[in-house]
């Protein structure tokens, strides 16, 4: 299973060096094919700290966007750019653990199901407060969506590349995977992860911001989902296949192409 690791990255500088050095050590080379540092147009050493490891590192793939975006745009950047068909994310700020994309790999085999696997972070290194809020925004979008996730906010995830590119595009929409794979037909499945402490800097998120974006896209999010008709099919068959599947009958266009030639012999 070839992976392609995406690492958004927003002023985290001090952290940014360490993980993707960490993320060489621990996955295993022949499954790592590179690691891809999506830049949002951080204003501190971040961009600095990357490019002084692509020396060491000839699959380390360095991208700044021209300006701010946000974390979900950086993430589809990555995963476009991206060159294996299996994609791991992990949060630029070091506290996903590299160790769980070489443990937790559970994705089906030549492209089956689960599509999507979601780290589900134990033990989690966060204040009261901040953990709170994630509780009850976990607890009203699963009430919602019905996706039966606990812990959606996990940035350590894996997925199909092919399968993530169907998806609609939106801000914020790295929050509501599991949702989406969902309604695409898709199978998900959930793996404990570690979770570590913020070693430098601070969360660029608050309670109250994370809240109000949180039950705006919840409505649009629902509405969308509701909106959204996949319909499987029953036949697929092309005149490629047909003329393999009978190599005696000659194509409709051979006796014109035939004279032709013979003319011009």
């Amino acid at each position: 299973m070839r992976i392609s690791v995406v690492i958004p990255a927003y002023n985290e500088a001090r952290n940014i060096g360490r993980l993707v050095e960490e993320t060489y050590a621990v996955v295993p080379a022949p499954a790592l094919q590179e690691v891809i540092v999506v830049d949002d147009a951080s204003d501190d050493g971040t961009g600095a700290e990357v490019k002084a490891l692509l020396a060491s590192h000839p699959s380390l793939r360095y991208l700044r966007h021209a300006r701010r975006a946000g974390q979900s745009a950086a993430l589809r950047v990555g995963v476009i750019a991206a060159r294996a068909p299996v994609i791991a994310t992990m949060d630029g700020d070091g506290q996903n653990d590299p160790n769980d994309i070489a443990r937790v790999p559970r994705l089906g085999a030549d492209g089956g199901e689960p599509a999507l696997v979601c780290g589900i972070r134990t033990g989690r290194r966060t204040t009261g407060s901040r953990k709170a809020a994630s509780r009850f925004a976990n607890w009203i979008r699963d009430k919602v969506l019905a996706d039966d996730c606990p812990d959606t906010g996990c940035g350590l995830k894996l997925y199909r590349r092919e399968a993530y590119l169907a998806l609609p595009y939106f801000t914020s929409m790295h929050r509501y995977l599991p949702a989406f794979f969902l309604t695409y037909g898709h199978e998900i499945a959930f793996e404990p992860v570690n979770d570590r402490p913020r070693l430098k800097g601070a969360s660029k998120y608050t309670n109250v911001g994370r809240a109000l974006i949180g039950l705006y896209d919840l409505v649009g999010v629902s509405w969308l989902r509701r909106r959204t008709l996949i319909v499987p099919l029953a036949e697929e068959l092309s005149g490629a296949s047909v003329s393999r599947a009978l190599p005696n009958v000659a194509r409709l266009d051979e006796g014109p192409r035939r004279s032709v030639l013979a003319r011009g012999k």
